[in-house]
């Protein structure tokens, strides 16, 4: 969950949408801000920084978290992600994880037979 000081992007959401809830109350930002700090133990201005964004966006998605999901590949197959990631400056993971879902979104909407 935590790297260092930073949060993750699922920690993060949280307390956005923790901020959003607070704004909904009516408190003023200040508060809410203070409200944040001692909630999550950062400082006044960290936690300004969340009630900012919930003031610009509301509240905002909490991604899925990731698990390991391990598969064996034909290696020119592993290769060819590989090379796909490096040339379009993404991850391995992203790569396969949207052509996963671009696939079986695919077969659920049935453009694709199933193999």
């Amino acid at each position: 969950m935590v790297r260092g000081d930073r949060v993750d992007g699922i920690e993060y959401a949280r307390r956005v949408n923790a901020a959003a809830d607070l704004l909904a109350t009516e408190i003023p930002v200040a508060e809410a801000a203070r409200v944040l700090a001692a909630r999550y133990g950062v400082s006044v201005r960290q936690a300004h920084r969340y009630v900012e964004q919930a003031v610009a966006q509301g509240r905002v998605a909490v991604p899925e978290a990731n698990v390991v999901f391990t598969v064996k590949l034909p290696g020119s197959l592993a290769e060819q992600v590989r090379a796909h990631a490096r040339a379009s400056e993404a991850t391995v993971s992203s790569v396969v994880a949207q052509a996963l879902a671009d696939y079986l979104s695919d077969e659920a909407g049935g453009r694709r037979p199933p193999p």
